[in-house]
């Protein structure tokens, strides 16, 4: 089982942490494992407490709410990043970086 699976979401307009954005982690096929939203600092400490094994799995960050929340309009009502556990023995971060009409991500330490 992998030790610890955490996200962060930035919002790059603002340059500040995006606060109360739902995430949902799901397996390949789609089955939600767990939910999560991030804190004041932007961050997700833990969404895999159980860990997981090797694999494809989503992170579903739920975008629109959170630019609606803030007043922003925006594109992208969701994003959906798919990443593959390979190694149990470390832990996986997964930043997103966002903005009303563009995002990106890569694999964090």
């Amino acid at each position: 089982m992998s030790k610890v699976l955490s996200t962060h979401v930035l919002d790059s307009t603002t340059g500040k942490p995006a606060a109360g954005v739902g995430v949902q982690l799901c397996v390949a096929d789609g089955a939600p494992i767990s939910r999560g939203y991030t804190d004041s600092d932007g961050r997700i400490a833990e969404l895999a407490p159980d860990g997981l094994t090797p694999g494809n799995y989503h992170l579903i960050f739920d975008t629109g709410a959170y630019f609606e929340q803030t007043g922003q309009e925006n594109f992208y009502p969701e994003v959906s990043v798919t990443f593959r556990i390979n190694d149990t023995a470390r832990g996986y971060h997964v930043p997103l970086l966002l903005s009303p009409f563009a995002y990106s991500t890569y694999r964090g330490s």
